[in-house]
């Protein structure tokens, strides 16, 4: 694979992963929920890596497409590594006002949107335009 599908290919992962708008998470990181959740490098508190992620991913977000540098791929991959990761770990029950909810919003996707797409397997995009896949055509555990 050439570093210019591998981008492309990472770019496609983290719009689907982050499924905020800028602006929307901009508000959200503004909130006192989203301030309290979250790991803190520093035992003396301070702003939580989810935190800090959400504002580089408003950057992100905002700029084009052919802006984005390596430095910048590799924190796309981070997000969407850390998206699916703690999609997987989904709590049972109500997850509206959760812990769990609020970190994942810091990184900007809210679980309450919409599914995330499997690794590998088609777009989000392209599962509203022509559904999922017949049950055959599926791969193993989907």
């Amino acid at each position: 694979m050439s570093p210019r599908d591998e981008g492309r290919d990472t770019y496609r992962e983290f719009t689907e992963a982050v499924n905020m708008k800028p602006g929307e998470l901009q508000k959200w990181l503004e909130s006192d929920e989203s301030k309290h959740v979250g790991w803190r490098k520093s035992t003396k508190g301070g702003e939580s890596v989810g935190h800090e992620s959400g504002r580089k991913i408003i950057d992100l977000l905002r700029r084009k497409r052919g802006e984005l540098s390596e430095t910048d791929h590799k924190h796309m991959r981070k997000v969407v590594g850390y998206v699916r990761r703690h999609m997987a770990q989904r709590p049972s029950g109500d997850v509206r006002e959760t812990r769990w909810r609020y970190s994942l919003m810091n990184w900007g996707h809210d679980p309450l949107k919409a599914p995330l797409p499997q690794p590998g397997g088609p777009s989000r995009r392209a599962l509203q335009r022509h559904g999922a896949p017949p049950k055959e055509r599926r791969g193993p555990g989907r």
